[in-house]
């Protein structure tokens, strides 16, 4: 039971997160984080200012654009990591000697959720369309 739970949760963790969000902002009147009156506005914009100088204080040691590999790294990060770990668990359920059958069982839970994490999320936002 335990290994279906972490096949299925991962799908529905998007729908869950968005229900909860709508459950806050129902009770909330959707004001949510938003100022309440003029002078929490201002401390507010004063803060938000105060960020964006030291966030360019931080970037400005680096000057130009980073490098486009850079980029596409960052872009593909999360699903290298899938590939991997459906790479790593191929392997393992192929040659279950190298490790124990914990091992094995983690590694396709692992697989389980990562698919979940790409079918769900795509599924849930072509649902919310």
């Amino acid at each position: 039971m335990g290994s279906i739970l972490s096949l299925i949760f991962p799908a529905f963790l998007p729908v869950l997160t968005d229900g909860v969000r709508g459950i806050f902002a129902k009770v909330s009147g959707g004001a949510g984080g938003q100022p309440q009156n003029v002078d929490e506005r201002v401390k507010l914009m004063e803060a938000e200012a105060a960020k964006m100088a030291a966030m360019a204080q931080l970037d400005g040691t680096f000057t130009g654009q980073p490098a486009q590999w850079i980029v596409d790294l960052r872009a593909s990060f999360r699903y290298i990591i899938i590939s991997a770990i459906l790479l790593f668990t191929g392997v393992i359920v192929f040659y279950p000697s190298i490790v124990g059958v914990t091992v094995i069982s983690v590694f396709l839970d692992m697989s389980g959720a990562c698919m979940s994490f790409v079918i769900g999320e795509r599924m849930y936002l072509n649902l919310k369309k």
